[in-house]
Order: structure tokens, then sequence, then C-alpha cells
């Protein structure tokens, strides 16, 4: 390809994107009972769980491609544990390994890289999703309809207005909605309460709050897909703006040694986060380099973003990724870098067989931080708090869902020159695992409206949700919700969450986290139930070090979290009988009796419990 050639194409990206094919398309109104807007990771998730329940469901996407950035780039999966790993998100990676296993064999370096099928080549992760939707009958997939109104009649949603490319409408009346955007479009245009920035220190008593509150979100970044494989590797696009003076600074940091290579990962300095471990076939997911000397993402470049119209959007888009491109252009060409650092960085490429709609492209950029509800329960930093003298966090007995990442902020502003500068507002911190109470997805007053994304949380405690798999738990717990609230004839403030969360459990997902009783363990809804009480807090001391996580894998993988497994075949001791008993007494359940282990003691209760449900 020409350099005249590749100017084009970059030209023409945003153009492309609005020529993506369009996977169903509708021009009269659809009749379902749950409608999801926007196909995220969450959407998804929302949908296949409505589903499940024999609800209809329709599920809008406002671009060409469902699955968010889990198809968009973003392959290096956001978890600690493999032991955390549960629900939705954890039959979406089965999935995906299964897929290499039948494609490849099970001895297959493809298999391998996939890393149990939490690193999934954007394509595949695709394919994966659109298998999964299409084993379900009762969900219908618009793409390419974009919202453009809502009416509210009596504190719910009327009806939904969306617009197609060709400048059709299409009305819909739904029964009970999901919003699903990772920008909070639907619950804005609802007139949901949200918020836009950050908290001062004071509103929720917050350490990593900043001390004034402003408007203020994560930065953003695309999440390209590179190869240094010769057959599949294509030329990065150059930028129709290109100015080299924009990088210039960092021929001097490469020569002081700032930068021994362009593309690395932690452990000697690099420009570009190429994720280990790498990708099937020989793929990386390029990202940010955390608290780095130059930045992908563009903190302040963003702000008009989460409520700006869809030029402005294209526009901050664009911007991202002229940068981006640039910044690569000019390590791969620059005459005034070293020969060896140029030679290195010209081995890498864009992937021919990604994107291919999009010039290789992802046609989505990584929105960490939008719009934020304002529902009947914020998350904030001191919900991931050790509870008092525990290895475990407080405890949320309405919790639908858990999450174990670190509170993890790219920084919200920039100061100084772009290339030797530094973000503000960066934070990273280690927490134990948490739970999420079911107030967080849910409105203070809207009946029919469920937010499992732009979900109610301060800006801090929304940097430890903001995590893909974590999305999807929540996901999957709306589309339950939904099913649920349309089952009773009832409002999404009226669900019962006890009866919410052995649904989830039935299907796979957690709401407190026990590490050595997974999904598909014959005890795992008891445990998960007896846990959820408050069973299992107090077992083990709080870590020396907060955040401390087990043995450590690679990159950012690690063994299970001390202090968070059952033991379940331990002895009953005295003093765990004596609390144990007392929790019971607490919740008015029949206490056991003659009980040896602690499997024993909870298998009796969960049975007693039940006897008593059905009475």
């Amino acid at each position: 390809m020409t350099m005249r050639r590749i100017r084009t194409a970059t030209v023409s990206f945003i153009i492309l994107l609005m020529l993506v094919p369009t996977f169903a398309q509708a021009s009269e109104p659809v009749a379902s009972d749950v409608v999801i807007y926007g196909a995220t990771p969450a959407g998804i998730a929302a949908a296949l769980a409505a589903a499940d329940d024999q609800r209809s469901v329709l599920l809008i996407e406002p671009t060409g491609r469902i699955g968010g950035m889990t198809t968009h780039g973003l392959s290096h999966s956001d978890f600690h544990s493999f032991e955390a790993i549960h629900g939705p998100f954890l039959e979406f990676s089965q999935r995906v390994l299964k897929h290499y296993e039948s494609t490849y064999g099970k001895d297959s370096e493809q298999v391998r890289d996939c890393w149990r099928g939490t690193h999934g080549e954007p394509s595949v992760n695709l394919l994966v999703f659109r298998q999964m939707l299409a084993e379900k009958p009762a969900i219908r997939i618009l793409t390419q309809h974009r919202l453009t109104g809502v009416t509210v009649e009596n504190q719910s949603i009327a009806t939904l207005d969306l617009s197609r490319p060709g400048g059709e409408t299409v009305n819909i009346s739904p029964r009970l909605v999901i919003d699903a955007s990772y920008e909070g479009d639907l619950l804005a245009a609802a007139g949901v309460p949200y918020r836009v920035g950050r908290e001062a220190r004071t509103e929720y008593n917050e350490p990593l709050a900043p001390e004034t509150a402003d408007t203020q979100v994560q930065g953003y970044n695309f999440r390209l897909c590179m190869t240094q494989d010769p057959k599949n590797r294509v030329p990065i696009p150059v930028p129709a703006n290109y100015n080299r003076q924009d990088y210039a600074a960092l021929v001097p940091l490469v020569k002081a040694d700032k930068f021994r290579s362009a593309f690395g990962y932690p452990g000697s300095p690099f420009v570009l986060k190429a994720h280990l471990p790498a990708l099937p076939n020989g793929k990386r997911d390029i990202n940010d380099v955390s608290k780095g000397l130059i930045r992908l993402s563009l903190p302040g470049r963003n702000h008009d973003y989460p409520e700006g119209n869809l030029a402005t959007r294209r526009r901050v888009e664009q911007e991202h990724l002229d940068w981006q491109l640039g910044l690569i252009h000019f390590v791969q060409t620059d005459p005034a870098l070293p020969e060896a650092f140029r030679t290195e960085a010209a081995t890498w490429g864009l992937c021919r067989d990604e994107f291919t709609d999009t010039n290789h492209i992802p046609p989505q950029i990584y929105v960490r931080e939008a719009r934020r509800m304002v529902g009947l329960r914020v998350y904030t930093e001191a919900d991931t708090k050790y509870a008092p003298d525990d290895a475990r966090a407080r405890l949320h007995r309405d919790s639908i869902a858990i999450g174990e990442y670190s509170h993890n902020c790219h920084g919200t502003s920039h100061e100084g020159p772009k290339i030797g500068g530094r973000h503000t507002g960066e934070f990273y911190q280690g927490v134990a695992p948490y739970q999420i109470p079911y107030g967080v997805i849910v409105p203070k007053e809207m009946r029919n409206l469920l937010v499992p994304t732009a979900c109610s949380a301060s800006h801090v405690g929304f940097c430890a949700i903001r995590l893909e798999p974590i999305w999807m738990s929540l996901g999957g717990a709306a589309g339950h919700a939904a099913a649920m609230a349309l089952e009773a004839n009832a409002s999404v403030q009226q669900v019962d969450v006890k009866a919410l969360q052995k649904r989830i459990w039935a299907h796979g997902g957690a709401t407190i986290h026990v590490s050595d009783v997974p999904p598909g363990h014959a005890d795992f809804t008891a445990v998960q139930w007896w846990a959820g009480l408050g069973g299992l807090h107090g077992l083990e001391p709080a870590p020396a070090k907060p955040g401390a996580r087990g043995k450590h894998i690679a990159s950012q993988y690690y063994e299970a979290f001390p202090g968070h497994a059952a033991k379940l075949n331990l002895p009953l001791d005295d003093a765990l009988k004596e609390r144990w008993t007392s929790l019971a007494n607490e919740h008015r359940l029949k206490v056991p009796a003659e009980s040896t282990t602690r499997v024993d003691w909870i298998r009796k209760a969960f049975a007693a419990s039940a006897e008593i449900r059905h009475e």
C-alpha cells in the first residue's frame, strides 16, 4: 500500500464506521418483554439471562458491531484470579476456550494462549457472542439503531424513538428497559439523575477522591490489536494531519535510555504496552502505559464525550485515534530515532484478519467512564474496604455480583506537555474481593429501568466496577431482575433480592467470593447462601498488606486471594459452631444438630432454610 492510499484510508475511518453491515433491521415496532439498549457485554449478558427466564428480548445496538470492548480490542480481560470468575463471563470464556479447542486441538498453542478462554481474539469473541445469542430464539437484535428520544409516563418509560442510518425512525413501546450502554444515553434521555465527573473527598469520605468536585472523567484510548507476524501484518495508517513535531520530544527520551523499545511490558522501559500473555495466533492487545512519560490516553481531551452528540463523540474519537496512529508511525519511521529502535518498532502492524470492515482498526474507543446513574444505592470506596479485622471486604447481604479487581484510574487530566508531562487523578489501589448490592443498578424512581453499565457509583467506586467481567455479572443480574419484575407485575424497586440471588446462583453467578467452591460445585448454592448471610466472615484475619493477593502467575494474574476459602472439610470447632449458631438464630433459622464439619453444618442449615421457605 502506498503512503497516499494509507492516508486516504485514515481519512475515511469515520465514514467506514457508518457502513458496517447491520446484524438485523426493523422498520416496524417490535414487541418484546425486555428491551435492552447497548449490545455491550453487559447488554448481551442481560439478554441471555432474560431469555433463559422465558422472556422475549429486543437487543438494540447503535453501532454495527455487537460486543462492546470485548470485541473491540480489549482482549486482555481485567481480573486477578481465575477462582473469582463466575456467571456470564465464565460461560463466555468457556465458550471461547471450546472454540479454540475444536478449531486447533486441545494441545494447540492457540488453546494455551487463549488463557482458559479469557484472552480471545476480537473476531473470535464476536463469533462466540453471536453464537450464544443465536441459540436463544427469544432474542431479536437490531444494529445501527440509535436512540433519539424517550417518553416517560407515570415514572415508567413508555416509548423509545430510534433512528436508522437511512433516516427512518422506529418507535418501540417497552415493558421493561435495560440501559446497557457505556454512556448511559437512555437513562439520561429518560430524565434519570446522573453524575459526570468526580465527587469531592468529603461527599462520600473517599481518600482516593479529589479535594473538590469537578467534571473530569477517566481517560480513553483505542485498544488496537497488533501483531509481529509478517503474514498477518498490515502497515499502520498515517493520520492525514500527522505532524512529527507532536512527537519530537520522544527523541531525547529514547536517547537518554528512558525508553528501550517502542513496544513492551513492565520490566523494561517502553512506549506502548503490548499486553502479556499474548493472544492466540501471535496477536497482542495494545494499551496505555500507566504512569508513563507518554500515554495513549488523553484525559481532558475526552470531557466533551459523555454528554456530547454524535458529531462531538466522533471528533473526540478521531483525535484519540490520530494521536495513537501518529505515535506508532513516529516510533517506526522517524530518522531522528536510533535505527535499532525504529527497526524493532517496524516489526509491528495491525492484524490483517481483524476489523476488516474498518481498516483493521476497532470502531469503538475504550470509554472507561462517562455518565454514572445516581440510583437507589451509590457504590463508593467504602464498599470495597475490609470488614473489621477480616480478610473479607464489607458484607452486603443484598449483593448481586462480585468484583476483585483494583480501584483503577488511568488519570482524569494532564499537566505539562503530552510527552514528558503527567496524568493527574491517576490511582491504583488493591482491595479484597468485594460485593455489589442490587441498588447499584436500580434508579430511585423510574419503575421499569435497570442500568448495569453506567451504574450508580461515585467516581472512585466506579473505578472498581468498570470492568467487563463485572459488568457482565451486573448485566446478567439485570436480565433476571427484569424477568422477575415482569412476573410479579412489580417495579424494579420491588424485586425480591433474595429470590434474585437464588436465580443468579442457579446460573453459576456468585454474590460473594469463595475461592474453593466454584460454580458447578455440589455445595455452591448452599455456600453462597450461608456466606451471603455472613457465615464466612471472620474466619481469617486481615492481611498484613491491604490488597494482598495470592502467588503471582503472570501479568496481572494471581493464584486465589488468601483468606477467601471455605475449607469445607475442616472440623467444626466449638468457637465457630457458637458463632454460626448465633448467626442462625439472628436469621431465625433452624440450628443443625450433631454437625462435625463445616460443610455438614452448612448443608443442614441450607436444607432447613428451604423447608422453612416451603412451609
